[in-house]
């Protein structure tokens, strides 16, 4: 199964070196060029690993490390610094700063793919969670949706609803109810917008499998395996 990399460099051609060796050992390669934009992806997208260059300007690697790290959503994704700084206290600092390994530049693309695929074997979990349904089959540990092996793509949103239907099945949810299960309380947006995604999951599911996502008039949705679409 294709794994999601996010390259974080300013410098242009170091990321397109970079991902065209990612690409040629089978990743999935999304790219930003500043810590704004990485955190925002890493959010959104949940890559599976992160490659940080330590010197950006503005904010550094090694600061945008320890707020990844502080975040809920993202503090599980595996981060590897890349970095010119080779002296033993540069190492330690940026270890400390949540980094799950140091490459020192230059580096070759086999020893990069290497040392990002040892950072992925420990952060593998030994038995993953799988919930399947009528040929649907997600993994709660890797985040990913498949519908009779062949992998599905859907949006985070979606990927959260679907992981949270499937995880309460037969039970009907308000919208108010799956607007703080999986936007959270804090977080302030109409309920209507849960209409949206829910559409949008419905598409990404397909005919064959839509129908687990059932409407339930006067009250709001609910995930179940019995062909009914509205009561």
């Amino acid at each position: 199964m294709t794994q999601t990399v996010l390259i974080v460099d300013d410098e242009t051609s170091i990321r397109d070196m970079i991902a065209i060796s990612l690409e040629m050992a089978d990743f999935r390669v999304i790219e930003a060029d500043n810590a704004q934009k990485a955190l925002a992806l890493a959010v959104d997208e949940r890559p599976d690993l992160i490659l940080l260059d330590w010197m950006m300007p503005g904010t550094s690697g090694v600061e945008l490390a320890r707020r990844l790290k502080r975040e809920e959503t993202t503090k599980e994704i595996p981060i590897i610094l890349l970095t010119a700084k080779s002296e033993e206290d540069n190492k330690v600092q940026g270890l400390e700063a949540g980094a799950d390994d140091y490459i020192t530049k230059p580096f070759s693309p086999r020893e990069l793919v290497a040392r990002m695929r040892a950072v992925l074997r420990r952060a593998t979990p030994a038995s993953q969670n799988i919930i399947e349904v009528d040929g649907l089959s997600v993994n709660t540990d890797s985040k990913r949706v498949s519908i009779d092996g062949e992998p599905i793509d859907m949006g985070p949103t979606e990927y959260r609803l679907l992981a949270f239907f499937i995880s309460h099945q037969e039970r009907a949810y308000s919208r108010a109810q799956l607007l703080d299960q999986v936007w959270g309380a804090s977080v302030y947006v109409e309920e209507r917008t849960v209409d949206v995604h829910i559409r949008r999951l419905r598409k990404a599911l397909g005919e064959k499998h839509d129908y687990l996502i059932q409407t339930v008039r006067g009250t709001g949705y609910r995930f179940s395996c019995q062909r009914s679409r509205a009561v």
